[in-house]
């Protein structure tokens, strides 16, 4: 298929005046950036023991089921191995043994409220942590609730409950990141509100704060989704594939390709512009025209605040081996796809949200002829999708898949041709199958009121 024409970019901003030295505010889709922190950031995809400034005892994950309250122990005593995995603009605490994530009972935000161990859910904030840098470590933060990971009472002793409790600067709420046995230590790790990314040596962030995009668009329920950015500074010609290890903050400007990434064309062999390693995190980035194969993520990858002006064969392909993983766009968009968007060929769950997307075939397609495949699963919330488009998710219902979908606003389709949830029948070779459409509560996992539709 040849690749649509690229149309007049629309949508920018003007750049906001002013910067900061040290500290930028952050905003959904824009710049992510802080303060210095004292203790050195953990990086997504590793393993860590997580060490209690109160008493020097470790986090541990009791050996009983899902819903065991988690607690300190001496160190060495197993259980207390955590992956660090990336969700957003925080991190999920994956017991290495089980698989099975650290979450606030019920949801609650109440302060006392029991952590736990728990079914790894994509769509729970309450399995969502953020990283605050304080002198000597790190304050875990429960995205739901705003409270911090805490060692009941203030305890030493071994055994002692962790539970959710107000934040302050107590020892029992502050924790050290020791990377497990076998594990080397990171360099640099993604990037909280309070803890500034150290750009890999080949990024070129701005001298100044870049600003953020304005949000000038609100999802279903009121949520701000950011404005198409204006790129800061020249652009940068990319001639070969970017490679991403840990993180790589782009300031903010447009990257185009060139030479072997210029051609334009909708062709599958392309190479992609960046390609992210297992946990490692893009953001604050532009891919201009053209921008042949877009990202490619090697396992789980966050790509935050990150804008496609006119897609190449795909904005970006998830691939890796682990049901575990976790890919996830946050803010930014993309436009002019002639096909698909987000292309899903490995396993794992692939979240979007805070997103728009203008003018294309596919937001997301699970693939539906790999040679080997997958049950795979989509979590799509708080998304402005614009027409022309033809369907917002495609999904292999034979194979297990889901697509969970929250607050999604239809833009100009009035005659509503945009089908929201596309079933089909994946195969290993040949060409998939449709097999219907529309919320079932089994695959396609929403109902009308999710989905609002505008002029």
């Amino acid at each position: 298929m040849s690749k649509r024409a690229i149309r007049p970019k629309r949508g920018r901003i003007a750049a906001l005046g002013g910067a900061a030295a040290l500290l930028t505010a952050g905003i959904a889709g824009g710049l992510w950036a802080g303060a210095d922190a004292a203790a050195p950031a953990p990086a997504a995809g590793s393993a860590y023991t997580l060490v209690s400034a109160a008493g020097g005892l470790c986090l541990q994950a009791p050996a009983a089921a899902t819903g065991a309250q988690l607690t300190q122990q001496n160190c060495g005593a197993g259980g207390e191995t955590w992956r660090l995995t990336a969700d957003g603009s925080g991190y999920r605490l994956v017991d290495a043994a089980t698989g099975r994530c650290a979450g606030v009972r019920d949801a609650r935000t109440g302060a006392g409220a029991a952590v736990q161990t728990e079914a790894c859910d994509p769509a729970a904030t309450s399995q969502r942590w953020t990283l605050t840098a304080v002198e000597g470590g790190h304050r875990v933060v429960n995205a739901a609730s705003g409270k911090c990971l805490a060692v009941k009472d203030g305890s030493t002793a071994a055994g002692t409950p962790v539970q959710q409790n107000s934040c302050d600067s107590a020892p029992a709420k502050r924790w050290t990141f020791k990377a497990a046995a076998g594990t080397p230590t990171p360099t640099a790790g993604t990037p909280t509100a309070t803890a500034s990314p150290k750009p890999t040596a080949t990024a070129k962030p701005t001298a100044t704060a870049t600003p953020a995009p304005t949000a000038t668009a609100t999802g279903g329920t009121g949520t701000a989704i950011p404005a198409w950015p204006t790129p800061q500074g020249a652009d940068v010609p990319l001639t070969a594939t970017k490679k991403v290890a840990v993180l790589f903050d782009g300031g903010g400007r447009r990257y185009v390709g060139k030479g072997a990434l210029g051609s334009g064309s909708q062709s599958e062999n392309q190479p992609a512009m960046f390609e992210l390693a297992d946990g490692a995190v893009l953001q604050n980035v532009i891919l201009g025209d053209p921008a042949a194969d877009g990202v490619h993520c090697s396992g789980s990858c966050t790509l935050r605040n990150v804008w496609w002006e006119n897609v190449g064969e795909d904005a970006a392909t998830f691939k890796g081996t682990s049901a575990s993983q976790v890919m996830t766009v946050d803010g930014g968009g993309a436009r002019g796809a002639a096909d698909k968007v987000f292309q899903h060929n490995g396993p794992g769950t692939f979240v979007v949200k805070n997103f728009r997307v203008e003018d294309f075939g596919k937001l997301y397609r699970s693939c539906g002829n790999c040679k080997t495949q997958y049950p795979r699963h989509v979590v799509i919330d708080n998304v402005i999708a614009t027409a022309p488009g033809k369907k917002i998710v495609g999904i292999n219902a034979n194979l297990g898949d889901t697509a969970t979908i929250t607050r999604l606003t239809v833009v100009g389709d009035s005659s509503r041709k945009i089908t929201v949830c596309q079933r089909y029948t994946g195969v290993t070779s040949g060409e998939p199958k449709e097999a219907g459409s529309g919320p079932d509560g089994t695959n396609c996992r929403y109902t009308p009121g999710d989905v609002t539709y505008r002029p």
